[in-house]
This record gives structure tokens, C-alpha cells and sequence, in this order.
């Protein structure tokens, strides 16, 4: 019986040996028959989805996404890996500032096909004589956009070293920019701005470059990018007696005639500041109530001078015939 056992064991794993050789030469076969197939050319019919760059900045491309059908030969791996990208996805540029388009009238523009199968023949990988495009000519609608001249507005994060602070506003060159876009964006808009310019630490003139900010292409202009100089200067701390004035008919004198304002001046500025820079008035409304004690308000402060504090705040007064 044992032997019986055996042989069958045997006659088994000979099937399964004849089995397995089998498969493996049909595998290769298979594989064999596959790449001898995908040596072949075939001529396929296709389309294509045309976008169009480097648009003159003054105008806008009309034309919805834009197809365009054609034919191609090539081997089969070429042909494989193309139907395996999904139609939305088999896409073209073409760059106006490369193909010479002409106006066929109106807003209607065309260019020759050609330009469009070279770019095909580039995304699939073969000549460009190997790809017909349907057309001769490929039209598309450009239409003109408003423009409209705006003051470039600079948002600012600079954070200065102590003592030091931004003198006024920043320096934009250029100031302003025209702008291209649709009329009714456009008239909503007063300014077009950059992006932030940062810095930190600043004890110096803080000069950068930055992007105007386009609104993700929404408008266009050929200024694309603004320098700007921010003045940075040392400021220290004085303190400016400020003779008290007011809008009054009556001759009032008051007590004291000087209010201390304490405030931070720039150092290049320091020889040019004094009390007659700054106008300080009393509360005249207040008369008319008979306080005994007038309020006082800074009404003018020079430019580029941030006022810390000022004593006192109230004076008394006294009506001289």
C-alpha cells in the first residue's frame, strides 16, 4: 500500500510540474504577443482642451475652454499611455506671445492648427508630422478690458529696535499703476494694494520689493511688482511747553499759559520742533457753563510726532476787560 501512496504522490507533483510549466509559457507567450503589438503604429482619433497664457495685458481671452479634434500615429506604448489619461486632462498652452495670431474681424482672432499640433506631438512624444489637427485654423475671441490708473497702497508690519520708529508713509516707486479688468470690478476700486511688506529689528531704511497683489489674475497690469522705501529714524523724547490759546471773542488769560506736552520727535527733526509747532485750545464752550475750569485739547501736532502726555489737563482762567 505504501507503494500504491507513493506513486501517486509522484504522478501528482508531475501534473502539477506540467501545470506550472504550462502557465510560464503562456505568461511569456502573453507577453511576448503584447509587446509585439505595441510595436505597431496605430492612427487614433482624439481631442484636445486649449488654454491660451501671456494674454495681452489689456485684454481678456472670451472664448470658453476651447476643444480641438485631431489624429495621431504612433506605436502602441504611445497609444496605451494616452487613453489612460482621462479625457479632461489631455490638455494644451498655447502662449500668444509665441504664436502669431491675426484678426479675422470683431473680436475674432485665429492662428494656424500647426502651432497646436506641435504642442500635441510635445505632450505625446512623437514628430509633429505624425499629428493632423482636424482644421487648418484655430479661432478664438479676445475682447478688450477697461483700464484704470490707482495710487499703490503698501500695508506695512515693520517692528523697530527701541528709540526707532517708521518716519510717515512709505515710498512707492512706481506711486501708481494702471490696471486692466472687467469695468464693473474695476469701478469699485480705489487703490490696488501689494502684499505685506514685513521686517523686524529695523533700525535703518527698510527697502524691498513686493508683488502687487492682481486678485489671482482677476485684473492685470505690466507692473507686477512695486519697490518700497520705508524711512526708518531714531526718535527720542522731549518735553515742549505749549502756550494755551482759545476761540473766544473774550480776552482770557489762563493759569498756567503753558501746558507740558511730552512727546517723541525724530532726531532730524528736533531742531525745528518748539511749542509754536503745536496749538493748544481751551474748552471757550465751557464759559458759557461757568466751569472754573477750562478743558485743553491738542488740536495740531507736527507731522511725524507722537504725543506721549500732556500736563494738565484742565486750566483756570481769568476774563480780562
Amino acid at each position: 500500500m505504501a507503494d500504491v501512496e507513493q506513486i501517486k504522490e509522484e504522478m501528482v507533483k508531475k501534473d502539477k510540474s506540467k501545470i506550472l510549466t504550462f502557465l510560464v509559457f503562456l505568461v511569456i507567450s502573453a507577453v511576448l504577443w503584447f509587446m509585439i503589438k505595441l510595436t505597431k503604429e496605430y492612427t487614433s482619433q482624439t481631442s484636445f482642451f486649449v488654454t491660451y497664457t501671456e494674454v495681452p495685458v489689456n485684454k481678456w481671452v472670451s472664448t470658453s475652454q476651447q476643444t480641438v479634434k485631431l489624429s495621431f500615429v504612433a506605436d502602441g506604448f504611445v497609444t496605451l499611455r494616452h487613453n489612460l489619461v482621462r479625457p479632461q486632462y489631455r490638455s494644451i498652452t498655447i502662449s500668444l506671445n509665441e504664436v502669431p495670431y491675426r484678426l479675422e474681424g470683431g473680436n475674432t482672432y485665429s492662428y494656424s492648427s500647426q502651432y497646436v499640433a506641435e504642442r500635441v506631438a510635445d505632450w505625446l512624444g512623437v514628430p509633429t508630422g505624425n499629428v493632423t489637427v482636424n482644421d487648418d485654423k484655430q479661432f478664438f475671441n479676445m475682447e478688450d478690458l477697461q483700464s484704470k490708473e490707482l495710487q499703490v497702497r503698501v500695508p506695512l508690519e515693520v517692528k523697530t529696535q527701541r528709540q526707532y520708529q517708521v518716519y510717515g508713509q512709505p515710498h512707492v516707486t512706481p506711486s501708481s499703476i494702471t490696471v486692466y479688468g472687467p469695468k464693473n470690478m474695476l469701478d469699485t476700486m480705489t487703490a490696488v494694494y501689494t502684499a505685506t511688506l514685513h521686517a523686524a529689528n529695523a533700525s535703518e531704511d527698510v527697502v524691498q520689493t513686493v508683488a502687487v497683489d492682481l486678485y489671482d489674475g482677476a485684473i492685470r497690469s505690466d507692473v507686477t511688482a512695486v519697490e518700497v522705501l520705508v524711512d526708518v529714524e531714531q526718535y527720542t523724547e522731549i518735553d515742549v511747553e505749549v502756550p494755551v490759546k482759545a476761540n473766544s471773542q473774550l480776552n482770557l488769560r489762563f493759569f498756567p499759559e503753558t501746558i507740558k506736552v511730552k512727546c517723541l520727535v525724530p532726531i532730524k527733526d528736533y531742531a525745528s520742533i518748539s511749542g509754536a509747532s503745536f496749538l493748544m485750545l481751551a474748552d471757550s464752550e465751557q464759559l458759557h457753563q461757568l466751569q472754573p475750569l477750562l478743558d485743553v485739547k491738542l488740536v495740531q501736532v507736527p507731522e511725524h510726532v507722537q504725543v506721549l502726555k500732556t500736563e494738565p489737563q484742565q486750566v483756570e482762567y481769568l476774563i480780562v476787560n
